[in-house]
């Protein structure tokens, strides 16, 4: 799943990256201290094997004689782990010399052929001694005299000890390293979050304008940041000015029609009354039909600028009130929940949509007129458009429509009922105005009877 927060994209790789270094960095560490650690046992081993091989000689009755002194009590305690060994070789008969903490006990020798001598005549091998311990072995083979009398000297140290050491060493890194790491992560996203708070800043503000709480980009911004907050600006009130120029152009057009459709209007009175009736209603039609544009242009003007928001509950109640008092025989009720919804449209467009399909309902209603708002539940509707949306839902108890009936309410000036007044062009200029916000209008047949108008109408974010 994308992450879609700037931060939590930033803080997740650099927290990564944090976690992948100090893992690498406590494995090479850890390695190269095992390999130093290794070494130093060995050069220790080889310190000792030497100073075994100083002080063993072979005396008048050409028998090996000396007493090695390591300097370590761990080659005079049995079953530690520590021991070296003299071994003549060859022809040289002759008892052998053994620490004391090995005893009578054989420690194993490796073969020549699997482990050689290197080039100083030392070689390294790892064996079990008699009672569990590994052990390191360094050996080595001396003439002693020149007699030619050869012995083996061996001294072997207890791996454990090795071991031991690693474990602790890296024990402690992982700890130091862990402290560090966290202090790190938790600096890094200080920072982090310290570098990006003007774009949440930016963010704030954004939302303030769409809120209606403000009309610009406003605060002091970094250098990186200030030329986006200089565009933005530029944009909203290029918007606006956009927005008030289509408006003014509107109001200019209709304001210099009103006057000859007036003219019009005033002579089909003084015609005969066939013409003058045919005259009177085509300049309706003219009428209704200029205001139908008009309005189209204003909100293609206007209708993706962010600052067109109405608020549902006053606006509609405000509606509901003028139903009521026009129609004191119906009952019209409301109902918005959440009560806080917004509309991302004009306060006329929404007068304009809404009222005339309370006016449709009241007209045919029996008795009751419903008008119910909610935030919009449809997946697919809002995964396409990628927006939050409100659904109006205007009821009434009337006697409804069936598929043929709506399908033919939709179209222009088309009329169902000619014995109520009207012009037939009230659901056509709801379906307009509703799909220049990219919303839906759907009519449908009510289970407990009458007719259902659905809006689906953009909200503000």
């Amino acid at each position: 799943m994308a992450i879609r927060s700037l931060t939590a994209r930033v803080l997740a790789v650099s927290t990564v990256w944090a976690v992948v270094a100090l893992v690498v960095i406590g494995v090479v560490i850890s390695a190269l201290y095992r390999q130093g650690s290794e070494r130093g046992f060995k050069d220790l081993l080889r310190a000792q094997l030497f100073n075994v091989v100083n002080s063993i000689s072979v005396n008048e009755k050409t028998v090996l004689a000396g007493s090695p002194q390591l300097g370590d009590l761990r080659f005079s305690q049995p079953q530690t782990g520590w021991y070296w060994i003299v071994d003549p070789i060859g022809e040289f008969d002759t008892p052998p010399l053994i620490s004391t903490s090995l005893g009578n006990a054989k420690l194993p020798i490796a073969s020549v052929d699997e482990v050689p001598f290197d080039t100083g005549y030392v070689r390294f091998y790892t064996t079990k001694d008699p009672f569990g311990n590994e052990v390191e072995v360094a050996e080595t083979e001396v003439v002693l005299d020149i007699q030619g009398h050869t012995a083996r000297f061996r001294v072997a140290g207890n791996r454990d000890v090795l071991e031991a050491d690693i474990n602790r060493f890296t024990r402690n890194l992982t700890i130091a390293l862990s402290i560090f790491g966290l202090g790190g992560l938790g600096m890094n996203a200080l920072t982090i979050l310290f570098g990006l708070r003007p774009l949440d800043q930016v963010r704030r503000s954004l939302e303030k304008i769409r809120a209606g709480e403000s009309e610009r980009l406003d605060g002091a911004f970094p250098r990186e940041i200030q030329p986006l907050a200089n565009e933005v600006n530029a944009l909203i009130d290029s918007n606006r000015r956009i927005v008030e120029r289509a408006r003014m152009q509107v109001g200019n057009l209709a304001h210099s029609l009103k006057t000859p459709i007036a003219v019009l209007l005033n002579e089909a009175r003084v015609l005969e009354a066939s013409h003058g009736e045919l005259v009177r209603n085509q300049v309706d039609a003219m009428q209704m039909q200029v205001q139908s544009y008009l309005g189209r242009a204003r909100i293609a003007a206007q209708r993706e600028s962010i600052l067109a928001r109405t608020e549902a509950q006053p606006a509609l109640e405000r509606l509901v009130r003028v139903m009521r008092k026009l129609n004191p025989e119906k009952e019209v009720h409301l109902s918005i929940n959440p009560p806080g919804l917004v509309l991302a449209m004009e306060l006329q467009d929404v007068e304009e949509t809404v009222g005339n399909l309370l006016e449709n309902a009241a007209r045919h209603a029996k008795g009751e007129v419903w008008l119910n708002v909610r935030p919009a539940t449809n997946e697919e509707h809002a995964k396409e458009t990628g927006r939050q949306w409100i659904v109006l839902d205007v009821d009434d108890d009337g006697a409804g429509l069936d598929p043929d009936q709506i399908a033919l309410a939709m179209k222009r000036g088309k009329r169902l009922d000619e014995s109520k007044p009207g012009t037939g062009l009230g659901l056509s200029i709801v379906s307009e105005i509703v799909r220049e916000y990219q919303g839906t209008l759907t009519l449908s047949r009510r289970e407990e009877g009458g007719l259902r108008a659905e809006l689906v109408l953009p909200a503000a974010v």
